[in-house]
């Protein structure tokens, strides 16, 4: 029998930083709200996924709304849960709608990367499924300075660098156990931040450039950009 596959789809912020009358995560991009590229990307790469996305509670009717006027064929079975006041919080809720086994595999992945691709996916899945954690990474291609407290700076090699995508793949259990255990007062920065303080190690996978995160609003003409130039937009 194959692990169970759950995504957790994070869009439990307000959106405040790309500008705009409404929060970024309804944004458009190629006719479709950049949340549902996400999901989408998750149910294209595996029908059977669970998903799962966190919401802000204050745009439930805005999204149930504009959920409902999306083309029949391109809806598809999810779960909606309540953001919660940091990241952290948002994706314990997210957990908590789910049953863990050992061996069910978690993906938790921000609706602001809305180019994910099911080639990326997938290579999260198979590396979790062996290693029981998954983060994709790519080169730092940028110079870096490390600043000083007096304002100072210094060069750094980028070398020792990579940046971190979503989405990051765990093994269920170890996931909502680390959840669980996480400290008070303490920021977590990713999902792999709170498994890594909870004593587990973690395994870089190869992530891809094109999976960019929107959040300023050029970012949005970018991101629209490269859809168009990999062909994603969706039928009629």
């Amino acid at each position: 029998m194959s692990a169970k596959k759950t995504a957790i789809i994070l869009a439990g912020g307000e959106g405040k930083r790309a500008g705009g009358k409404m929060p970024k995560q309804f944004h458009e991009l190629c006719g479709r709200p950049m949340i549902w590229w996400s999901m989408k990307a998750f149910h294209d790469s595996d029908p059977d996924t669970q998903l799962v996305l966190v919401l802000h509670p204050g745009f439930f009717d805005d999204w149930d709304i504009i959920w409902n006027n999306l083309p029949e064929s391109d809806r598809f079975d999810y779960r909606l849960c309540c953001g919660g006041r940091d990241r952290c919080e948002s994706v314990a809720n997210g957990l908590m709608a789910e049953a863990a086994a050992t061996g069910d595999l978690i993906a938790v992945h921000d609706a602001a990367r809305p180019l994910v691709s099911s080639e990326l996916i997938s290579r999260c899945w198979q590396t979790a499924a062996r290693s029981q954690t998954a983060v994709p990474a790519v080169p730092v291609t940028d110079s870096l300075r490390k600043l000083g407290a007096d304002g100072s700076s210094q060069a750094v090699d980028r070398s020792q660098y990579v940046a971190v995508q979503t989405p990051q793949v765990f093994d269920a259990a170890l996931l909502k156990e680390a959840y669980s255990k996480r400290k008070a007062g303490i920021v977590y920065t990713d999902d792999a931040s709170v498994v890594e303080a909870f004593g587990h190690s973690i395994t870089l996978c190869e992530g891809e450039p094109i999976n960019i995160k929107v959040t300023n609003p050029a970012d949005f003409i970018v991101a629209e950009a490269l859809m168009m130039g990999v062909e994603t937009q969706p039928s009629e």
